[in-house]
């Protein structure tokens, strides 16, 4: 009698899942594939290159700047008393920090320069996603990749027209598929 109930609520349980699986349709696609193909990234990437570029100026300026000053005392110390020495020492001392400290600056700000560049993009793109998911009646759609090693996504059928879909909401022409 056990046995019965126990295959009976197996089953049962097998049917509604069975019953809950067909209603899925899931999809797959790449925000950073999508975004690579947007006209603006040019744009973007010609703005990131010219705002890294001055940077990388503002830094080699005061790297030369304090390059300058360790030359100067290499050969003055010799001539210098050993007060004067520790003092031009210490003042190297901080300014080889300050240039450390204006270099992790350089990398937070060009990391938040190209974060403020890109959130309008992303945003264009995650709302294009969610409306073609709506629209045709996707109930889950998957990363291709999410800054992993490897793909999040480990199968999927090869016609799956989800990223041209989005593509063209945002107005992007696909490219081309290679022909087989």
């Amino acid at each position: 009698m056990k046995a019965k109930i126990i295959l009976s609520t197996i089953a049962l349980l097998c049917f509604g899942f069975v019953a809950t699986a067909q209603g899925l349709k899931i999809g797959f696609t790449s925000a950073e594939y999508i975004m690579s193909l947007m006209p603006e990234m040019m744009q973007i990437d010609s703005d990131v290159t010219d705002y890294g570029a001055q940077l990388d100026q503002q830094l080699k300026t005061k790297t030369q700047a304090f390059q300058q000053q360790v030359q100067t005392y290499q050969q003055s110390m010799n001539t210098m008393t050993e007060e004067a020495r520790g003092t031009k020492e210490q003042e190297l001392t901080k300014m080889q920090q300050e240039v450390q400290k204006f270099e992790q600056d350089v990398q937070a700000a060009y990391s938040r320069k190209l974060q403020e560049l890109l959130e309008p993009v992303q945003t264009r793109v995650y709302n294009a996603i969610n409306d073609v998911a709506a629209e045709n009646n996707y109930t889950h759609i998957l990363a291709e990749s999410a800054g992993q090693a490897g793909p999040i996504l480990l199968y999927s059928q090869e016609d799956d027209p989800f990223t041209d879909l989005v593509l063209v909401k945002l107005g992007v022409t696909p490219p081309a598929k290679p022909a087989n």
